[in-house]
């Protein structure tokens, strides 16, 4: 049905100031309810939610139509602002004082009755939710989050572009780099058995950008890499560019949090405080059991392998003789644990690659423990001043490789964090994680592979000459109430330097000219010493949102099968399409 009802206003912002004018409004049924001799109706839009009334002594036709008029139809009405009668006013509404006495109605469309309900409140199946996916982002929570996502990405962009940045945009079509996740491969027509790739970050772009003398970027960049999904990833993601000219870390990472700090500002009005905290890799690790640590509570993991170096308990003994550590955890006020939770925790230390979980209850009658028995008074009493044990506490011990006690404690810290409920949610924790190993070897391939990126710098290159497993990166992640939202480092920019890191990951000079010879060649011609970082835009905004899920930020998300339930999305393709790329599959 044609319109003749043009919406003069949006719903949010009518208030009292308009009693008396005449508005046209657009939007969706959101409620309808039939009192008899007259009708309300909830109308919606994207920016709020008004009480429309239908009065037969006003309009016999509105109202005969606004009879036949159900949820979800989109409808024009025009009519008088007035304010609700003394005793009506909805508090919990912004437009709660007033309401429209309508004058005229336009059904605009009609409406299948909704599979689900679109209440904030209702529990759906996700699947359902993603398939109807237009309906479920008129949710008023859905709306709110992607309004959230348009605030903060309009900041980061304002603030980049006051800092003198230029956004510059990035193929998404190039070559195939396989060395970090896998890619996703896009087959050429007219380059027979040729594939572009789709790019997993801009990372070789943003760095020739610098050769070429922008000095600072920075690109809202779209990446792909097809890797295993879970509730913070992502097929295709979104992230925050950013790469600068003749600067350190200290500059990026100012940079960092003065953006943060506004976004936080401008989307949620939330202070912000910086600097934020900095921790090295060793110290994330050896205190939180993480690289990423959740700092949002206490429970920190102490190191009793000097205090236990003489031990005869034949568990501890044997991990401190293979070079290993003995860590333990105070966990406050669980001595009164029953066996089967404590056995639970073990469970779950065992899964996390433990051959156990060795504990003490600290009581006031004594310890008690299955382990008391294999240790001294002295190491007993060594442990309990260093762990500042008293009667209540249950203590929880792993003695392993570094790697693996850490694994094992960060994982069970963060479990008694959610059973205790140690962790304030309505917290916005930030920290900086530094100094990141260069290089682990990669047990499989027999080769030494980058912890971040091979482009990433050392912060000591002679180090990195002499003892290559010790080398330390310039490198920062920026982690945010337990997870990682973003990181960066500052670059190699010498030729040299960079064919010694390529050379020590086992690359030979064929595979760095075919992956990489486009960059050490542009290093040849006056690269800038430069760095930058990327920050996750769902992740950040997901926490921001306090969401579970990045799906619920995104509008068109994947599940985590890689799928799309709104377009069915992998599909299959004809034959001529294959023939025409020249692809021929082994699935029938």
């Amino acid at each position: 049905m044609q319109n003749n009802l043009k919406r003069t206003h949006h719903i949010q912002g009518l208030g009292l100031e308009h009693a008396g004018q005449r508005v046209v409004l657009n939007g969706w049924v959101n409620t309808r309810r039939d009192h008899g001799g007259l009708i309300f109706v909830d109308l919606r839009d994207r920016s709020g939610l008004i009480q429309v009334v239908f009065n037969p002594d006003i309009s016999k036709a509105a109202f005969d139509l606004a009879e036949r008029i159900r949820n979800e139809y989109v409808i024009a009405i025009a009519g008088l602002v007035n304010p609700r009668p003394e005793g009506t006013v909805n508090p919990n509404l912004e437009t709660g004082q007033i309401e429209v006495f309508a004058s005229e109605l336009v059904v605009l469309n009609g409406a299948k009755t909704p599979p689900f309900y679109l209440d904030d409140d209702v529990e759906v199946d996700e699947g359902l939710r993603l398939r109807y996916r237009y309906l479920d982002l008129r949710r008023q929570e859905m709306k709110n989050n992607l309004l959230l996502r348009h605030k903060v990405v309009r900041s980061l962009r304002g603030f980049l572009d006051e800092q003198g940045f230029i956004d510059i945009e990035t193929p998404i079509l190039t070559a195939s780099t396989p060395e970090g996740a896998r890619d996703y491969l896009v087959p050429s027509r007219v380059h027979p058995g040729e594939f572009y790739a789709l790019p997993q970050s801009p990372q070789l772009f943003k760095q020739i950008l610098m050769v070429a003398g922008m000095e600072r970027y920075y690109q809202v960049a779209r990446c792909f890499r097809d890797e295993d999904l879970r509730a913070d990833r992502q097929p295709e993601f979104t992230q925050l560019d950013i790469e600068m000219s003749f600067i350190d870390e200290d500059d990026v990472i100012g940079l960092s949090e003065a953006m943060i700090s506004r976004a936080y500002k401008e989307a949620l009005n939330l202070e912000i405080a910086t600097p934020f905290p900095r921790l090295t890799y060793q110290e994330a690790m050896t205190t939180y059991g993480s690289d990423k640590p959740d700092n949002r509570f206490e429970m920190h993991i102490q190191d009793l392998t000097d205090l236990l170096q003489d031990s005869e308990f034949k568990v501890f003994a044997a991990a401190i003789k293979n070079k290993g550590v003995v860590r333990a955890l105070n966990a406050k006020g669980c001595a009164s644990f029953s066996r089967k939770e404590i056995d639970d925790l073990s469970q779950k230390a065992t899964g996390l690659g433990a051959k156990g979980l060795a504990w003490i209850q600290v009581t006031a009658e004594g310890m008690k423990s299955p382990i008391i028995k294999f240790l001294t008074a002295e190491e007993i009493q060594a442990i309990i001043s260093h762990l500042d044990a008293e009667p209540g506490d249950l203590l929880l011990f792993s003695a392993d490789t570094e790697e693996v006690v850490a694994r094992v404690l960060g994982g069970i810290r963060l479990e008694l964090g959610q059973r205790l409920n140690l962790i304030d949610e309505s917290l916005h924790s930030f920290l900086w994680v530094t100094e990141f190993p260069l290089l682990e070897w990669d047990e499989d391939e027999k080769r030494y592979v980058a912890v971040h990126h091979p482009f990433t710098s050392p912060r000591d290159p002679e180090l990195l000459e002499l003892e290559p497993q010790n080398a330390t990166a310039m490198a920062y992640d920026l982690v945010l109430n337990g997870t990682e939202i973003g990181g960066g480092s500052i670059r190699i920019h010498q030729h040299s330097l960079q064919q010694k890191m390529f050379s020590l990951q086992g690359l030979s000079p064929q595979e760095v000219e075919t992956k990489f010879g486009f960059l050490m060649e542009a290093f040849e011609y006056g690269a800038p010493p430069h760095g930058g970082i990327a920050l996750g835009i769902d992740r950040l905004v997901m926490l921001m949102a306090g969401r579970d899920s990045i799906r619920d930020v995104i509008a068109f998300p994947k599940t985590q099968s890689a799928s799309c339930p709104l377009t069915q999305a992998p599909s299959m393709v004809s034959e001529k399409q294959l023939q025409e790329i020249n692809i021929k599959t082994i699935i029938k």
